[in-house]
C-alpha cells in the first residue's frame, strides 16, 4: 500500500516509491511527480482516489527529496552535475517499471508545481511512453524574471558555490509568495487555505528545506527548456493535456501562468487541452479546501484521456 516506502534502483540512485494498486478492473497507470521541497508520500490521498477509480498509482522521491538516496544527491540538490538528465531518468525507470508489472496498460505522468516542470520535460524527452500528461500548478512563464533569478543564482555559484543553499531564490519566492497572502497566519499559507494541511507541511522535516544553487539553477533550465519550440514538436499534437491552477495562487501569478501555457500549446498545435483554474484555491490543489471536487474532475478527464488509448487491460 501507498504508505509503506518500496526501492528501486537507478544507477547509483535509490529511489524511494510508494504503490496504491487499482481497485478492480485496472484502467491505466498513473505516475506522480511531486514538487519542489517535499515528497511523494504527501501525495496518498490523491493516490487512494485515484486507484477507487481504476488507476495504478505510483509515486517516487525525487534526487534531493524525500527518502531516496544518491552519492551526489543530499537533500536539496539533483545532482553535481547534469541533474535534469538524472531526474528524467529516473522517470524512465520508474515508467519501465510500472509497465513491467502492468503490460499493456496506457500511462499518465501527472506533476504538481516542479514536478509538472519535470513532467513537460519528461515526455518530451521520453517520446511514446505516455498516453496523456498534467501539469498542475505549475510556472513556465517566468519570461525576464527568470532570466534574472538565473543571473543571480548564477553570481551566487561564483562566490560560494553551486551546493549551499541560495540567499536569495527564497526571499523571491516562497517568502515573497508567503507575504502575499492577506492576514497570513504563517509564512506558508500560500500554500492552502486549510491550516492542518499547512501546518502538517511546516512539521514534516522533508518539506520545506532550503534548495541548493544548483537545483534552483536546475529548476529554471527545466522551466525554460520545457516550452522549447524544438521540444514540443517531439509530442504527438492530439496528446491529452490537463492543466489545472489555482486562482489565489501566488506561484503562478493566480493561475495566470496556467492560462499561459495553455495558450501557448495550443498556438503549437494541441488539439487536446483541458484548462481548469480554481478561483477560490492556492498552489497545493490537492491539499486545498474543495480538493475532492479537482480529484474527481481529473479522474474524469483521466477516463475521457484514456477512452480512445488501446490496451491489454490487467
Amino acid at each position: 500500500m501507498f504508505s509503506e516506502t518500496l526501492r528501486l534502483q537507478n544507477a547509483a540512485a535509490s529511489l524511494a516509491y510508494h504503490h496504491q494498486p487499482a481497485k478492480g478492473q485496472a484502467r491505466a497507470i498513473l505516475m506522480i511527480s511531486h514538487g519542489l521541497a517535499e515528497h511523494s508520500r504527501r501525495y496518498q490521498r490523491f493516490a487512494a482516489a485515484m486507484a477507487a477509480r481504476g488507476y495504478h498509482c505510483y509515486a517516487h522521491d525525487h534526487r534531493g527529496h524525500g527518502e531516496t538516496t544518491a552519492p551526489d544527491a543530499p537533500l536539496g540538490r539533483f545532482a553535481r552535475r547534469d541533474g535534469i538528465e538524472r531526474v528524467v531518468s529516473d522517470i524512465a525507470v520508474m515508467h519501465t517499471f510500472a509497465t513491467g508489472r502492468h503490460p499493456g496498460l496506457p500511462v499518465i505522468l501527472f506533476g504538481h508545481s516542479m514536478g509538472g516542470l519535470i513532467a513537460l520535460n519528461a515526455v518530451a524527452d521520453l517520446p511514446g511512453r505516455f498516453a496523456a500528461l498534467a501539469v498542475w500548478n505549475s510556472n513556465f512563464a517566468v519570461g525576464l524574471s527568470g532570466r534574472t533569478a538565473q543571473a543571480i543564482l548564477l553570481a551566487e555559484r561564483m562566490l560560494k558555490g553551486s551546493d549551499v543553499p541560495s540567499d536569495m531564490l527564497p526571499r523571491l519566492t516562497f517568502s515573497a509568495w508567503g507575504k502575499s497572502i492577506p492576514d497570513h497566519r504563517t509564512e506558508f499559507d500560500w500554500l492552502s487555505r486549510d491550516p492542518t494541511e499547512v501546518d502538517a507541511y511546516i512539521a514534516d522535516p522533508l518539506c520545506g528545506f532550503d534548495a541548493s544553487v544548483s537545483l534552483w539553477l536546475d529548476v529554471f533550465a527545466l522551466t525554460f527548456r520545457g516550452i522549447e519550440k524544438e521540444r514540443l514538436e517531439t509530442l504527438p499534437k492530439n496528446m491529452p493535456i490537463h492543466l489545472v491552477g489555482g486562482g489565489k495562487d501566488p506561484a503562478t501569478e493566480n493561475g495566470k501562468a496556467v492560462l499561459w501555457l495553455s495558450k501557448r500549446l495550443k498556438s503549437r498545435g494541441f488539439s487536446r487541452i483541458s484548462t481548469e483554474i480554481y478561483q477560490d484555491m492556492r498552489h497545493e490543489t490537492l491539499n486545498e479546501i474543495g480538493a475532492e471536487t479537482a480529484i474527481a474532475d481529473f479522474a474524469d478527464w483521466c477516463d475521457e484521456a484514456i477512452r480512445t488509448v488501446p490496451s491489454e487491460r490487467t
